[in-house]
């Protein structure tokens, strides 16, 4: 066995390389030739003086004969090593005479029997396959690997992107951490036959930019094909922003800025996500703004060209219901149901109508028509809503009458600044960062004999009529479908929250957050990249609730990710020796998503090598 480089001439550009193959000599009806094993590629990183001492190496972790501690290669020539010979026996390429060696082929079910030195057995090189195989069922669920076929990807582009979102659903991540797991932890490049300690980084960005080349389409592709596989109502639409914050000042990005950070990383420059999606929480429509983006300025973009059917219900929150946004779809023939703005709150309870919700726990709603405005309205009122909203009260009265005291306290130190103009821009301060509690004080500074020094502070609590501190547990929905019930629209309203939980698992299960690229292209495909991982999730969650199998994408996960592939390696009694890879059996819980799935339990199959 030896390493051959040869010259190489490309058709395409006319372009002449070196390419490396991996060859063996072998005695052929008298004549000596030379065969093929594994290609190299024009990029293999061992230095020519080592070539010898690599092919021994190969030659002795294919018959079983390496020690664990024998080092006569460098590190990066002794992993390359492990890798090739990783790929010959995924391939189960002989690597000895043609009478000393043979490829089993069989199924897996037939008996094998073969006498081997139980005490030799090494398991070696284990990789993950669990969410691996069920990204690929995903995929295959929707046409996927057709639909890039279609928009003409190359095979190594199109393996780079199944790898980046696949990467995505199982290790969240930057791309360089993608491209690493796929290299060192995964088994997908086995069930894509495909080499991805070969691929280079660049790969990965590339694949990157060749999504968002065919975005538009992609995003409406997929959909359409999630909308036949499932049946969705496509009645109700979805809309809500999140945004991310960047590693770094990212300055060659104009969409980068600072803005109110929803992980109160406002340190950082940030960009903002906007989602549109359908009832049953699947993406219709993508898009990425700036980061300091006003939240009712992005509706109309969103949604033009949308095609949403005639009079589809928008369900989206208070950031969105300007009276604009709402008028223009009004314009538009679209029906709303939003959070409103109106700052008034209000509820009888003699009037309400109780309802229970998915916990058990019951939401009073208070109706009431503006027959002029051809308008409802349903004022809320929640238990568990007025316990959160009165502790968060208590704490900041706590707060801000602690930040009062202070003040009076100091005024009866001799050095502490006493001045009524000072202490006047003091309390604005306060006032300003008190999150609208300082409403509720009537606050009063007593000017001393002079006039222009402060005596005394003074305050009292006065609760405003019709606020969060009068009214805990209460909020108000409006929306201009006066023809449903209240209960009809509470429940649609509720739907919100399921966005909400996209976004939690956009950003703390698939690696949304922080973005680590600068530069506008591949800030939009990692973001792009997350939300086509969230697809698939998305297919596999629903897939599963539909067979009573319930859970957040990182539960699913966890017993996903216990599945690995390995190789067994044998001395056999004749001195040669035996190879198996094969996947780990699953467990019950991972069986049973396997079964709900009706996808292969062993993926990858046997692989059996006799040498």
């Amino acid at each position: 066995m030896y390493i051959r480089r040869a010259r190489t001439r490309s058709n395409a550009t006319g372009e002449h390389y070196f390419s490396y193959r991996l060859v063996r000599s072998e005695r052929m009806g008298g004549k000596v030739k030379q065969v093929t094993l594994l290609n190299l590629g024009r990029h293999f990183p061992v230095d020519r003086p080592l070539w010898p001492a690599l092919c021994a190496r190969i030659e002795a972790l294919m018959a079983g004969q390496a020690s664990f501690f024998e080092v006569n290669l460098p590190t990066a020539a002794a992993v390359e090593a492990e890798r090739i010979v990783a790929q010959l026996q995924m391939h189960r390429v002989p690597v000895a005479s043609a009478s000393a060696t043979q490829a089993e082929t069989a199924p897996a079910d037939e008996v094998d029997i073969q006498a081997v030195d139980v005490n030799s057995l090494e398991l070696v090189r284990p990789r993950s396959v669990g969410v691996e195989h069920t990204g690929l069922w995903a995929m295959s669920q929707v046409g996927f690997t057709d639909l890039l076929i279609e928009l003409g990807l190359s095979g190594p582009i199109r393996a780079a992107i199944l790898g980046a979102i696949i990467g995505r659903m199982a290790a969240p991540g930057s791309e360089l951490a993608a491209h690493h797991w796929l290299d060192q932890c995964s088994g997908l490049g086995e069930l894509l036959d495909i080499d991805f300690g070969r691929m280079p980084l660049m790969t990965l960005y590339r694949a990157q930019d060749a999504l968002m080349k065919h975005k538009d389409r992609i995003e409406r592709t997929l959909f359409n094909r999630v909308h036949n596989l499932f049946g969705l109502d496509t009645t109700v639409t979805l809309f809500d922003l999140t945004n991310t914050y960047f590693e770094g000042v990212a300055g060659a990005n104009p969409e980068a800025k600072r803005g109110r950070s929803k992980e109160k990383r406002s340190d950082c420059p940030l960009v903002t996500l906007g989602l549109v999606l359908d009832g049953s929480g699947f993406v219709r429509r993508s898009e990425v703004f700036e980061g300091n983006v006003s939240e009712g300025k992005t509706l109309e973009v969103m949604l033009k060209g949308l095609d949403a059917e005639a009079g589809a219900l928008v369900v989206m929150d208070a950031g969105i219901a300007t009276e604009d946004n709402l008028r223009w779809l009004r314009e538009q023939g679209y029906r709303y149901l939003v959070v409103s703005r109106e700052r008034a709150r209000q509820f009888e309870a003699a009037s309400a109508l109780p309802i229970e919700n998915a916990a058990g726990k019951t939401v009073s709603i208070q109706r009431v028509d503006d027959e002029d405005n051809q308008e409802v309205r349903l004022y809320c009122y929640s238990a568990q809503r007025e316990q959160k909203e009165a502790a968060i009260n208590q704490h900041l009265c706590q707060r801000f009458e602690a930040a009062l005291q202070k003040i009076a306290d100091g005024l009866t130190k001799p050095r502490t600044e006493k001045r009524l103009v000072k202490l006047h821009e003091r309390i604005g301060r306060l006032k300003a960062n008190s999150q609208g509690i300082a409403q509720h004080y009537d606050i009063e500074l007593l000017p001393d004999a002079s006039g222009e020094k402060v005596a005394a502070l003074r305050w009292t609590k006065q609760p405003r009529a019709g606020t969060r501190l009068t009214h805990p547990g209460v909020y108000c929905l409006r929306s201009n479908e006066t023809g449903w019930d209240s209960e009809r629209l509470w429940r649609t309203y509720i739907m919100l929250t399921d966005l909400e939980a996209v976004f939690r698992s956009l950003k703390s299960e698939l690696g949304l957050r922080p973005v680590y690229h600068h530069k506008k292209l591949r800030v939009d495909g990692h973001l792009f990249i997350t939300v086509l991982a969230y697809q698939f999730v998305q297919i596999i969650r629903r897939t599963l609730q539909d067979h009573g199998i319930q859970g957040r994408w990182s539960s699913l996960r966890e017993i996903l990710s216990v599945q690995r592939r390995l190789t067994a390696s044998f001395r056999r009694a004749d001195g040669g020796a035996l190879h198996v890879r094969k996947a780990t059996r699953p467990e019950s819980a991972l069986a049973a998503i396997y079964q709900a799935l009706n996808i292969d339990p062993l993926p990858g199959g046997v692989q059996k090598t006799v040498v």
